[in-house]
């Protein structure tokens, strides 16, 4: 993985820890506002997050297991290759670079849909009054 791609890992991460608090914050709040009759703006903001989650975990789930899929055939081309080389096997170096390529990207993939949804809540969500 290239340090552009770690770098942006790195910052979608950062973005996520930040992003997360004051959605939750306001969330939390608008649940406690709302008491136990809540009005129909917060019953669908309620169901909205209920469904962003499960759609969102599910999307990241399945890139990761794709990405996981990329990277097992790139491996085995990997091997492949290596096994057809006159010069022998790869380095551990190599072999190395090759397995946290591997990891970096399904971590990558599988963060995207996560990240996506929290800082568009983020920013939705500041510009929404509780009441």
């Amino acid at each position: 993985m290239s340090k552009r791609q770690r770098n942006s890992l790195a910052q979608r991460s950062a973005e996520l820890a930040f992003a997360v608090p004051p959605v939750m914050a306001h969330r939390i709040a608008r649940m406690a506002l709302a008491g136990a009759a809540p009005s129909e703006r917060d019953r669908r903001e309620f169901t909205r997050m209920s469904a962003e989650k499960t759609t969102a975990f599910q999307q990241s789930w399945l890139a990761m297991g794709m990405q996981a899929w990329r990277a097992q055939q790139a491996f085995g081309m990997f091997w492949w290759r290596a096994c057809l080389s006159p010069w022998g096997p790869p380095s551990a170096q190599a072999i190395g670079t090759q397995l946290q390529s591997a990891a970096l990207g399904v971590l990558g993939h599988g963060l995207a849909p996560v990240h996506r949804t929290a800082v568009a809540n983020a920013k939705r969500l500041s510009r929404t009054r509780l009441r």
